[in-house]
């Protein structure tokens, strides 16, 4: 599955009051659209559609990090103009989020993509809970059922050739992208929003979610440590950090004897108090003989998401005098993002020697530690 995200930020955000349009506006020191892209670091390739006039602008903020796309008259037009970049491309699904949400959590973002794999569409959205009147002159004029209406958020995601279709067969003026898929027939599936994915509309909801951002530098902020040592054997390669790098002797282990994967898995569930991987994996089970890796970093980065928290950045160190591991650190580190779902420049992976001290320098095996950040949602 290949992820991208449009991030629409093409208004003026008139009703947000004076000065700048609202995406461009501090928060907390920051441009509420760079706290936006922020939150979907490591999700996919992240398109984010500006006003013609903004360009320049998201030029000198976005340059380099993000596609910039031009948008159109209106927010479906811009839409299109974001989607039609990506025709001819490998990505499979699409996330269409609003500049102006730039608190939506990551378990809002892994619900619609999950979603997705059921069927074509599906967005988060909140359940209305107060009363619901109408109006006129001031006054009261009657009342309206609110079961079955839902609060409308972002980001809606769908499979990209449905949606693409869709919004070309679409006459335009629709409210969102549901409306849009639904008018294809589209069935869209619902998932549980978030109050902190507020859109800010009014003056008064900088304030608001300026607060809600102060308050999430306070949250639960876990650090774990793992070190993990494999002996050399006899083979052609060694798997490092789901690497394959040539080498005259293999790693002696129970799986693939990946000792960086290892001690990077070791150091999240650290970090969760959740002990280390012959705990979820005991080697006395021969199911694991000989398995990748992989398998045990993706539990345990499931693991962290499940008890609520995200992986901010993580640190490999192998430590061997040969082979050489630079040559080989990117993709390395490529690797490890992909599998945990996150921005390459969250991950580290870097080499040195013990200067032909231990059983390292005398090279008999390959020793690794790994650090990582878990920041609770």
């Amino acid at each position: 599955m290949s992820v991208a995200v449009i991030i629409v930020a093409a208004g003026r955000g008139t009703r947000a009051g004076d000065g700048a349009p609202k995406q461009w506006r501090l928060l907390n020191g920051q441009a509420v659209l760079l706290h936006t892209v922020a939150a979907f670091a490591g999700v996919g390739r992240i398109l984010v559609v500006l006003h013609p006039e903004d360009m320049a602008r998201g030029m000198a903020l976005l340059g380099g990090t993000v596609t910039l796309v031009a948008g159109g008259a209106d927010r479906a037009a811009s839409v299109r103009a974001a989607l039609d970049c990506l025709e001819g491309s490998d990505v499979t699904r699409v996330l269409i989020h609003d500049g102006a949400r730039p608190l939506v959590p990551a378990g809002v973002i892994q619900a619609v993509l999950a979603a997705l794999e059921e069927g074509p569409a599906a967005a988060p959205a909140l359940a209305v809970t107060d009363a619901l009147w109408t109006g006129a002159d001031g006054l009261v004029s009657g009342t309206r059922d609110r079961s079955g209406l839902y609060r409308a958020q972002t980001p809606q995601g769908f499979h990209f050739p449905a949606i693409l279709a869709a919004h070309r067969a679409h006459p335009g003026g629709a409210a969102d992208d549901v409306e849009v898929a639904r008018a294809a027939g589209l069935p869209v599936r619902i998932v549980p929003g978030h109050e902190d994915n507020l859109k800010i509309t009014w003056p008064e909801d900088f304030a608001r979610a300026g607060a809600i951002a102060r308050e999430r530098t306070k949250m639960d902020i876990r650090t774990g440590n793992g070190y993990d040592v494999h002996a050399f054997t006899e083979g052609d390669h060694v798997v490092l950090c789901g690497v394959k790098v040539p080498h005259e002797r293999g790693l002696l282990g129970h799986s693939d004897a990946d000792v960086g994967m290892h001690a990077l898995t070791d150091a999240i569930y650290g970090a969760l108090a959740e002990g280390d991987i012959g705990r979820h994996f005991p080697p006395s089970d021969p199911q694991w003989k000989g398995a990748a890796s992989w398998i045990f970093l993706d539990h345990a980065v499931k693991l962290a998401q499940a008890k609520g928290y995200r992986i901010s950045n993580c640190d490999v160190t192998l430590v061997c005098e040969q082979p050489k591991i630079g040559p080989h650190a990117l993709d390395m580190g490529g690797e490890l993002a992909r599998i945990m779902g996150l921005a390459a420049d969250r991950v580290s992976v870097k080499a040195t020697t013990s200067e032909r001290l231990g059983f390292t320098g005398r090279e008999e095996g390959i020793a690794a530690l790994a650090t990582v950040t878990l920041i609770a949602e």
